[in-house]
């Protein structure tokens, strides 16, 4: 059984509290274990919380979930730029798998919407799938 992390972003909750029930649904649908769930105030800070919970010896896969909405400027496209590459990052130097469920930059709140189900579920299953190859 994989047990996994899951970091959510408070930032567009009414989208991200929906990305997590079905991120929760979806991994005991597959079998593994949720052992911890953090929430963080935005995207930009999801990294800190994945860094911790990959610390963790009980924990063999992190899911990072959010929606980047865009804007007026291209902030969304430097968070979901940022985010993304931290994210690689934290995976590479710890050796376990992070999950990006995370959907935009660039898209709308209907689209981030829209998008629940698949960016959820995939950000489980990539988490799981790796942590089973490791």
């Amino acid at each position: 059984m994989t047990n996994l992390g899951i970091v959510v972003s408070e930032f567009n909750y009414d989208i991200t509290s929906m990305m997590m029930k079905r991120a929760e649904e979806h991994a005991k649908f597959l079998g593994a274990k949720v052992i911890e769930v953090i929430t963080v105030p935005g995207a930009y800070d999801i990294p800190i919380m994945v860094k911790k919970l990959l610390a963790k010896k009980n924990i063999d896969a992190v899911v990072a979930l959010g929606a980047i909405i865009k804007g007026d400027t291209s902030h969304d496209e430097m968070i979901g730029s940022q985010l993304a590459r931290k994210l690689m990052d934290l995976s590479l130097e710890s050796g376990k798998p992070v999950g990006l469920g995370v959907s935009g930059p660039g898209q709308t709140r209907a689209q981030a919407m829209d998008r629940i189900d698949d960016y959820a579920k995939r950000g489980v299953e990539a988490a799981i799938k790796l942590s089973k190859k490791m």
